[in-house]
């Protein structure tokens, strides 16, 4: 049986269509956190665990959790400088992207925060 390649985590079965995946990116920043996580490395530069512990006001396991899908996802790099470890924003794509949510959510702001989340059903 051949060994899976240490190069990539892991391979898919099938692959998920486009769309599938770019609506599995943009989720990553349906949580207000990851926001505000990536809000805060925006304005440091950089932070440790500790650091965006105390800013966030959230427990080490919470904003860890937090750090792990924002890193697993590409959207922040991390090094360790012992004992601790630094988080960056890994693109400054991202940056992009979110100065374009907030500049689209200015105006439809009031139409986001009534919207409805509706299921493939439509309920």
């Amino acid at each position: 049986m051949a060994r899976p390649s240490l190069d990539v985590p892991f391979l898919l079965p099938d692959a998920p269509a486009e769309p599938d995946l770019v609506a599995k990116y943009f989720k990553v920043l349906s949580d207000p956190t990851r926001v505000r996580v990536l809000e805060l490395l925006d304005e440091h530069g950089e932070l440790s665990v500790g650091d965006l512990v105390e800013r966030l006001g959230q427990s080490q396991p919470k904003v860890s959790n937090h750090l792990a899908c924002l890193r697993w996802c590409g959207f922040v790099a991390r090094e360790r400088r012992h004992p601790n470890v630094f988080y960056r924003v890994a693109d400054d794509r991202v940056l992009e992207l979110l100065g374009l949510g907030r500049a689209l959510l200015s105006d439809n702001a009031q139409h986001v925060a009534s919207c409805r989340r509706v299921d493939a059903k439509g309920r």
